[in-house]
């Protein structure tokens, strides 16, 4: 998954400006206690963050 469909998928689960707010400051121990932010920075795989933001946040499945 590209950052760019990761950064789309975010705005349109939880809207623009709380989805960068939650990249930026929300801490996810899925992530190593990183942020969304911080995980991308470190190389982790966007799929692998939004699979922990929709585990956290519980996204239905049909969002996911």
């Amino acid at each position: 998954m590209r950052i760019t469909v990761f950064r789309r998928l975010m705005a349109e689960e939880f809207g623009a400006a709380r989805s960068e707010t939650l990249a930026k400051d929300h801490v996810l121990s899925g992530l190593g206690g990183r942020t969304v932010d911080e995980a991308l920075e470190a190389g982790v795989p966007a799929k692998e963050i939004w699979q922990q933001v929709c585990a956290e946040f519980e996204v239905p499945a049909e969002r996911r």
